[in-house]
């Protein structure tokens, strides 16, 4: 039961590519922020890249399904 939920849990984790892009965005953010001596402007930074190649990603796999089916 419990592997049951977990599995799934990972499912929709690794279909939904934007919130684990911008989820990477944001550790990758706080990190170069770090750097930069401004953390916030990092964390924002690296959710607006993460979601936007998040994103990109998960159009990529729709569209090969799309182009799979016909």
């Amino acid at each position: 039961m419990l592997l049951d939920k977990e599995k799934s849990m990972k499912e929709s984790i690794e279909e939904n590519k934007i919130a684990l892009g911008a989820t990477f965005g944001v550790v990758f953010g706080i990190i170069i922020g770090a750097a930069i001596d401004n953390v916030g402007l990092g964390i924002a930074l690296g959710i607006a890249l993460g979601a936007a190649l998040g994103s990109t990603m998960q159009k990529e796999d729709s569209s090969s399904g799309e182009k799979e089916k016909n």
